[in-house]
């Protein structure tokens, strides 16, 4: 979830003219990689060889 201040932040950082678009597809970025960076905090990660598993299948 995004606070007041992280997009007060975002909004803050970006150029004096931008668009709409430009500032919601910033703050979902910066929303996936808060919630990613949470999820390897909490060790929900697979290694590269359970990666290449699953890919495997998802392509056969």
């Amino acid at each position: 979830m995004l606070t007041k201040e992280l997009v007060n932040s975002q909004i803050k950082e970006m150029p004096d003219e931008f668009t709409l678009d430009e500032l919601i597809e910033r703050l979902i970025i910066v929303e996936k990689v808060s919630r990613s960076l949470k999820e390897v905090e909490q060790g929900k990660t697979i290694t590269e060889e359970e990666l290449d598993e699953k890919m495997a299948k998802w392509f056969a």
